[in-house]
């Protein structure tokens, strides 16, 4: 603990405190027996209540110093530090996010109001247990799919959805073992002078430069840009090596959990041990466990989800944005950030350096290296004797394909040649399930969800169909819901399943696999499936988006993709650059060896300038021609937009609280801004509210996030209204 000092408060002094309940204002109290810290995680009585906080600064007073209530007790963790205290201050202002919201997101880790003690933790033994039941299997499944991490007896036995008899009764007979640990030990130190690789000349000179960076000190960020295959990982992790011999602590992010796994190993093999983990996979003992070591200093280098921007590092001085382009990286509900842009702020208040990796950048970070607010490296080929992939269109008016099929004669030809000689083809469509609609042919009728304006999915591995917006799940009815017609019920368009079952018919001694998000139950299955494609056990792969990102499947030579032209329909100002990013990186899979890759596009639209651009592989091209566009006019990231989302369960009081927003934006006015709706939201309805939304759109520089509070501050609507901002919306739905 920091001895008192200027920011020490005496017992009985008043201290503001910011707690995680939803108040508008800081609280004052008075400090307890022993004093406390700036910074100081406390719990404080509210109404009947204990609650947790951090004491945020000296109180205002102005109330009867007597009815001011006292805190309960100082945590034994480490004070909130002054920088983490900024930069929870300035993303609130920026995403225009209660500090109360702010604060939860600071301290997702359970037990934090608990005291130090050992607990008995279970991993997997190593005998195998007499007999197998069901609920064993299950139990030995979990601790297989989380890697040997420790589980709780509550929370293994809740994970299996068993008692707590069937895991006891694992542990006498060694098929799980139970300890005794320390409830928040130390993780394993990682040496940055392990297993160092052997680099190109491209990647030893981006190596030095980053870590020049590190060893300079101070704030900087960097885009490493590098095509596929390039090796962009080997560099950033010599820019970790960098930050662990300094002694300061990195941080990786990834935009999928998927990804988890497989870049752990290879964390693993170049620092001798595993790094810690923060992701919904993780189990919330090691949650607790991480959350304070992070702070402490005993955790040095952090692989996580976005939400690990948020944790209290001791002395944070690298952080690396891998695949800084995905859309995941966007936090959709809740708090609404970008994970990319609070990972820049966040290092600038800390001191930190930033790597932003990809082989396809977002036009965003692409914008700030041409104007210099960010350095630039390149990596322009693949590693060893790979090189890039063919590109070439299929035109889907030229083939003759029979109805209801989506593989063209051509694709069909060339996948059969692949598997003949001994290597893999993918054919990618970015769609889930087995068909994106269900139509009655009797009277027309399409099966959507009952609680949102969206159409239910049909999953015909799992014989449900599904709402994505929701997830409403129903059994594949027989009949028709709104007409009784037995027996007229059709899958209409494509989904990867449906892709399967026509490969499946087209090939039939190959094997297939099927690779999208909601077939596999835990990060572990995926990534034993994607490591038993990688060794060869699979001739032909379907995915979605999935395959698209960081893996390596040495015997892929072709790529196919089914359509091209998807994602360029809609009017999102950013579907060409995420169709761009999408076929490059998928196309970026084939021929990651010696072996050469080719990659075919589906499309109906081979003249489309995307599709040109992607073909010619000239990507300063596009981004030149896409940053003209979106110059002209004015939109991100040369001007600047924010979306409002109004929901009620009544329509028309979303409309009319929205047109009275429209009709009194003189707030936005003042600085420049125009407003466009309100209208009916894209998924006008979800989860039974309805959805109206408007466009802010504005110059580049003006202060908009005040001139939004000013505006929205005046919206008086019922209990029932819930008013979303959104500043820099990503999605339009």
């Amino acid at each position: 603990m920091p001895s008192p000092g200027p920011d020490f408060f005496d017992e009985g002094d008043l201290v503001a405190v910011l707690t995680t309940q939803p108040l508008d204002r800081l609280l004052d109290y008075r400090a307890p027996e022993g004093g406390c810290h700036a910074g100081a995680f406390v719990e404080v009585p509210l109404g009947p209540r204990r609650v947790l906080g951090v004491v945020w600064g000296p109180g205002k007073g102005g109330f009867e110093r007597a009815k001011i209530r006292s805190v309960l007790r100082v945590l034994d963790v480490p004070p909130m530090r002054a920088e983490m205290q900024e930069f929870l201050r300035r993303a609130g202002e920026y995403t225009l996010t209660p500090m109360s919201a702010m604060l939860r997101l600071a301290t997702r880790a359970p037990g934090l109001l608990d005291p130090p003690s050992m607990r008995r933790v279970y991993r997997r033994g190593h005998e195998a247990p007499d007999r197998m039941t069901d609920a064993r299997r299950r139990v030995l499944q979990v601790l297989e799919d989380y890697g040997g991490l420790a589980f709780t007896l509550k929370e293994l036995s809740e994970q299996a959805g068993v008692s707590n008899s069937v895991v006891k009764g694992l542990v006498t007979q060694g098929a799980v073992r139970e300890e005794e640990s320390p409830r928040d030990a130390p993780y394993p130190r990682l040496d940055p002078d392990h297993a160092g690789v052997a680099l190109t000349q491209d990647q030893a000179a981006a190596t030095a430069a980053l870590c020049e960076g590190m060893r300079r000190g101070g704030y900087g960020t960097t885009l490493l840009r590098g095509v596929t295959g390039s090796g962009k990982t080997e560099v950033y992790l010599e820019a970790v090596a960098e930050a662990l011999r300094r002694g300061r602590q990195a941080l990786v992010l990834l935009p999928e959990i998927a990804l988890t796994a497989e870049f752990l190993t290879r964390v693993e093999a170049r620092f001798g041990t595993r790094p810690a983990e923060w992701h919904s996979g993780v189990t919330m003992t090691e949650r607790r466990r991480l959350w304070k070591m992070v702070a402490l200093g005993g955790a040095q280098v952090v692989v996580g989800a976005r939400s690990a921007l948020f944790l209290p590092f001791q002395d944070l001085g690298l952080i690396v944005v891998d695949e800084e382009h995905d859309t995941s990286y966007k936090q959709e509900d809740g708090v609404l950030y970008h994970a990319r842009d609070m990972a820049v702020l966040r290092a600038s208040i800390c001191g930190a350096q930033v790597v932003l990796a990809s082989a396809t950048p977002s036009l965003e970070s692409w914008v700030n290296a041409e104007a210099g607010k960010y350095r630039r490296l390149d990596l322009p080929a693949r590693f060893g004797a790979a090189v890039m992939p063919r590109l070439a269109a299929i035109d889907m008016r030229a083939e003759k394909l029979p109805a209801q099929r989506w593989i063209s004669p051509s694709l069909q030809a060339a996948v059969a040649d692949r598997i003949a000689k001994g290597e893999q083809a993918l054919l990618f469509l970015n769609r889930r399930g087995y068909a994106p609609v269900t139509l009655c042919r009797a009277c027309g009728h399409q099966v959507g969800c009952p609680h949102c304006d969206a159409r239910l999915v049909e999953h015909r591995f799992q014989k449900r169909l599904v709402c994505h917006q929701c997830g409403e799940s129903q059994p594949i009815p027989e009949a028709c819901p709104a007409c009784g017609a037995e027996d007229r019920l059709a899958a209409v368009g494509p989904g990867v399943e449906r892709l399967s079952e026509e490969a499946a018919a087209l090939f039939p001694q190959a094997r297939i696999a099927t690779l999208s998000s909601d077939l596999f139950g835990s990060a572990r299955a995926l990534k034993d499936q994607i490591e038993e494609i990688a060794a060869g056990a699979a001739d032909l792969i379907i995915g979605t988006q999935l395959v698209a990102k960081g893996h390596n499947f040495p015997l892929l030579t072709l790529v196919g993709v089914i359509d091209a032209d998807l994602g360029l329909q809609g009017s999102d100002l950013r579907a060409a650059e995420r169709t761009f990013q999408l076929m490059r990186q998928v196309a970026g899979r084939a021929g990651r060896t010696e072996r050469e890759g080719t990659a075919l596009l589906q499309t109906f639209q081979p003249e489309h300038p995307v599709i040109r651009a992607i073909l010619s592989g000239d990507e300063e091209g596009f981004w030149r021609a896409e940053a003209a566009e979106r110059q002209q006019a004015g939109v991100p990231p040369f001007g600047r937009m924010a979306g409002i989302i109004l929901s009620s369960p009544d329509m028309h009081e979303a409309f009319e609280v929205g047109g009275d927003l429209a009709r009194n934006a003189a707030p936005l006015h003042r600085v420049g801004a125009q407003v466009f709706g309100p209208a009916p939201a894209p998924i006008a309805r979800i989860r039974g509210r309805h959805r109206v939304r408007l466009l802010v759109k504005a110059p580049k520089g003006v202060a908009l996030q005040q001139a939004l509070a000013d505006w929205v501050g005046r919206v008086k609507g019922s209990a029932q209204l819930r008013l979303t901002v959104d500043i820099d919306p990503q999605s339009f739905f």
